[in-house]
């Protein structure tokens, strides 16, 4: 019988993109200063090759009230503010900040961004220089594709603010849009799939549908989203969809399937991931493998993001 622990062992031939998790504990160590300066320094470099989306009312709505408070504020007032989230500091901003939704935190830094580009909110200093470590850990940025990037950039800023014991159920997020209507839904075609399962898992996502995609899993089911620990029972993977995973794009490019022990299924499926934040202009290179049990319920499913796109393409040889 499957454990979640041997779920997690599926497909163990496939590589990740560990240079991921490796900058992000890089970025982690370096000063609250040189982690803020690094992301405006990432910013401006990606802005010149990656699109940021601007982000949706509804999230902006959000983080408004803290963006007009800072907005009010000296720019010694605002760098200390930036500094404390970085930091981690108790303070009033730090701690609704650390109560936002991945997407709400991106918007916030998207439009302090904006307001920098626009004299509102503290530039860097001119002729400011990152440290050498700052520096390193920014190179290493440049180098990796833009879907790695956005991820990075996730990381950095999701991390930040401060709540030593955070309740989960109170996390802000946006509001939960409503699911395409079915006849404006696209059909997803799999070459090398044909599970019913997988094909509604991505249909289904695509459509915001999650109130019928949670229908898919087990009641002990458990997702992995890339580089964390996994998420299980339906309770708490349908809280996910819902604030984490709205207006996703999932381009399926190929799959194939092995029998397992015990009457499961594995199935292991490659394509590409849009998001909203950074709009159409980038794609993830992804795979997700899939544990589904006697009835095609799933059991376990990994989000892998692919260390090239060269993984994308060894499925041609199944």
């Amino acid at each position: 019988m499957y454990t979640l622990d041997k779920a997690r062992q599926i497909f163990p031939d496939t590589l990740t993109a560990d240079a991921v998790p490796a900058i992000t504990a890089r970025f982690k160590l370096l000063s609250a200063e040189d982690q803020l300066a690094l992301i405006w320094f990432a910013y401006l470099e990606m802005g010149r090759s990656i699109t940021i989306a601007a982000p949706g009312a509804a999230r902006m709505e959000l983080a408004r009230p803290t963006l007009e408070q800072i907005l009010a504020m000296s720019f010694d007032e605002q760098s200390k503010v930036m500094c404390d989230l970085a930091a981690k500091i108790d303070t009033p901003i730090g701690k609704t900040y650390a109560y936002w939704s991945v997407n709400v935190k991106l918007g916030f830094w998207y439009e302090l961004g904006e307001y920098m580009r626009q004299g509102k909110v503290a530039p860097i200093p001119q002729g400011y220089k990152l440290s050498a470590n700052a520096n390193s850990v920014l190179e290493a940025v440049k180098k990796v594709e833009q879907g790695q990037q956005i991820t990075l950039l996730r990381n950095f800023v999701v991390d930040m603010g401060f709540d030593p014991n955070i309740d989960d159920d109170k996390i802000v997020a946006e509001p939960i849009v409503a699911p395409t209507p079915e006849a404006e839904r696209e059909e997803i075609f799999i070459p090398g799939v044909l599970n019913q399962t997988i094909l509604s898992y991505m249909q289904l996502l695509n459509a915001n549908d999650f109130d019928q995609l949670i229908d898919l899993f087990l009641d002990d089911g458990a997702l992995q989203p890339p580089f964390q620990r996994p998420i299980v029972g339906r309770d708490a993977i349908l809280k996910f969809f819902k604030r984490d995973c709205q207006n996703l794009k999932l381009m399926p490019q190929g799959g194939f399937g092995e029998p397992a022990e015990g009457g499961f299924n594995q199935i292991k499926v490659t394509g590409k991931v849009q998001t909203p934040w950074f709009g159409r202009e980038v794609g993830m290179n992804v795979a997700w493998r899939f544990l589904l049990d006697d009835n095609d319920k799933i059991y376990f499913v990994a989000i892998d993001l692919l260390a090239s796109p060269a993984e994308l393409l060894k499925l041609g040889a199944k």
